[in-house]
């Protein structure tokens, strides 16, 4: 499937100017509030958001050794038994439900979006829509993605950047709980005996 070596790559650019870029600037634009919240602390926040930081360039490493060729997309032990037609199509079939998942998502936060914890501006907390079958439509959405990947790419570098955004996503939204609960009390506790964590 030599298409996609470029496609890949430039799914991934779009995939993050979408997740991300976008609904950042949009709600700068709307707030004045700047939304990324992660700084350079010590603190177990700002220290998983540099781990995100390296399992997205993960992401990043596995596709642009795929494009490069075979010599090249070796060194990251491709799983040659996963290597079938049925689960190619089953990771792109996912990497774009999943886009499309976290689009509508951060259309329904609206001004509430942020990446990271902000004690400084609380937001609105968002109920409705995806928001009413998931409390973390926008992390399950990644997590999808990165199992979408590792389905279409599957080698020991997808495998363990798969596993490892499920990990440290669950402990950041055991954080944005704690905090949620902490701002919000009895309102957010009613939400999470009525809505899943991500859908199960």
């Amino acid at each position: 499937m030599n298409w996609l070596k470029i496609y890949l790559p430039t799914y991934l650019l779009c995939y993050f100017a979408i997740a991300f870029i976008l609904p950042t600037w949009r709600a700068y634009r709307q707030t004045g509030i700047w939304p990324v919240t992660f700084g350079r602390s010590a603190s177990a926040h700002d220290y998983l958001s540099r781990l995100m930081k390296w399992l997205v360039s993960g992401l990043f490493l596995s596709t642009t050794f795929y494009a490069l060729g075979d010599p090249v997309y070796r060194w990251l032990v491709p799983v040659t038994y996963l290597q079938i037609k049925a689960l190619h199509i089953t990771g792109l079939v996912l990497i774009h439900l999943s886009l499309a998942w976290i689009f509508i998502a951060q259309l329904q936060m609206g001004n509430s979006w942020r990446i990271g914890i902000d004690a400084d501006h609380p937001t609105t907390l968002v109920t409705l829509g995806l928001f009413s079958i998931s409390r973390n439509p926008v992390f399950l959405g990644m997590i999808v993605t990165a199992w979408g990947l590792f389905a279409i790419l599957p080698n020991a570098l997808s495998f363990f950047t798969a596993l490892g955004s499920y990990w440290i996503i669950q402990v950041q939204i055991r954080l944005e709980e704690a905090f949620l609960q902490q701002q919000l009390g009895a309102i957010y506790r009613q939400y999470q005996k009525k809505t899943k964590r991500l859908l199960l």
